[in-house]
């Protein structure tokens, strides 16, 4: 630890001694305002026994004085690495933004636990100020978006350092839907998976070709298809590297002949969107892009046509319909009466209806 000189320190000391003991609301300020000065000039240099002390005389300092001064208390302990955890917790832990806010935000120091706790039973502005932290684990993430509020929850989503559980983006992109600003802020995001994604876009061209053709029905054909063609840019863009060695990988797989309904399964039971659908639509003769379409509508039509033309057993569609349900977050299905539709279907039938399809892509490319 830098010394101070002899004088100095001895002063500090009286000083304390006497805040602590009879000292006003005032001699208490002051004095910690020169705590403060001495622990963030030196914090580098102090060992766990100096910080102990440190966190002891800030504990009881900050009793009894008024908001402005724990706020500036906070301010100035929140970025330093090394503050000490006892009053750090108890500044965040403070019903008033202003205190808790700079800790809640910015301090290092603060555990998980402490956060989470804070997260679940404080107001929103807490919650605002822990979504703008650095880095944001799952658990946490989760808090925010099942207890915050449209602005705590853009403000989470908007955080590339938070990290999304698969149950926090399922109930995200299902928000969306209704939240145009939401849904740019999700699409924005450098992780986002591929599938929820596509999943962002089929729903948000939906909800933006509806706003357009409300406010201008005379060009509502046009408008159609240029959100049409939007979408489809966008999907062409969301193309990343995963998604490429996962087509290139079932490619080999076709051309060697090692591509088959076994095969789709297995990739369907691992969660394998991008392989499931080029495997899919491999065996059923149709460009992946065709497949893609079909598998992220809400509908489960197109993959048991696809599924159908490829030649494949109810177990297997079973498997990929499972991945769908899963990855997409939606309500579980009638697996049985979904057999039975399946059972029932014709392959000349699922042949025709592939074809018109074929045919609609080629008359209007960008549908």
């Amino acid at each position: 630890m830098r010394s101070k000189s002899p004088k100095s320190s001895e002063n500090l000391l009286e000083e304390l001694q006497t805040a602590l003991s009879h000292g006003t609301v005032a001699r208490r300020v002051e004095t910690l305002r020169r705590v403060t000065d001495l622990f963030v000039g030196n914090a580098v240099d102090y060992s766990d026994d100096h910080i102990r002390l440190f966190d002891d005389v800030f504990q009881c300092l900050v009793e009894q004085i008024e908001t402005s001064a724990r706020a500036l208390l906070a301010d100035r302990l929140a970025p330093v690495a090394a503050a000490p955890p006892k009053i750090i917790r108890t500044l965040a832990l403070d019903e008033v933004i202003e205190v808790s806010g700079p800790v809640l935000s910015k301090s290092e120091r603060l555990d998980e636990t402490t956060l989470i706790e804070i997260a679940r039973t404080r107001g929103q502005a807490h919650l605002k100020a822990i979504s703008l932290r650095r880095v944001l684990s799952e658990a946490l993430t989760d808090v925010l978006v099942t207890r915050g509020n449209a602005d705590v929850v853009q403000s989470t989503v908007k955080n590339h350092g938070a990290r999304l559980s698969e149950g926090s983006l399922t109930d995200l992109v299902t928000r969306a839907e209704r939240d145009d600003d939401l849904a740019t802020c999700i699409g924005l995001r450098p992780d986002l998976p591929r599938h929820y994604y596509l999943k962002l876009v089929a729903k948000a061209s939906s909800s933006v070709r509806r706003k357009l053709e409300a406010a201008h029905p005379e060009f509502a054909d046009e408008v159609s298809s240029v959100v049409q063609e939007v979408a489809q840019r966008m999907r062409a863009a969301a193309m990343n590297k995963q998604t490429e060695m996962a087509r290139a990988l079932v490619k080999s797989l076709h051309e060697d002949g090692r591509l088959n309904e076994f095969q789709v399964t297995s990739f369907a039971e691992q969660g394998k969107f991008d392989e499931t659908n080029a495997g899919l639509a491999a065996l059923a003769g149709v460009a992946v892009e065709t497949a893609e379409i079909m598998m992220i509508e809400s509908r489960t039509e197109g993959v048991m046509i696809l599924a159908k033309v490829a030649g494949m057993s109810w177990p297997s569609v079973r498997a990929i319909l499972a991945m769908r349900e899963k990855l997409s977050g939606g309500s579980q299905t009638d697996m049985l009466t979904l057999r039975d539709t399946y059972q029932a279907l014709r392959s000349s039938t699922a042949q025709q209806v592939l074809r018109f399809h074929r045919m609609q892509q080629s008359t209007n490319p960008a549908a």
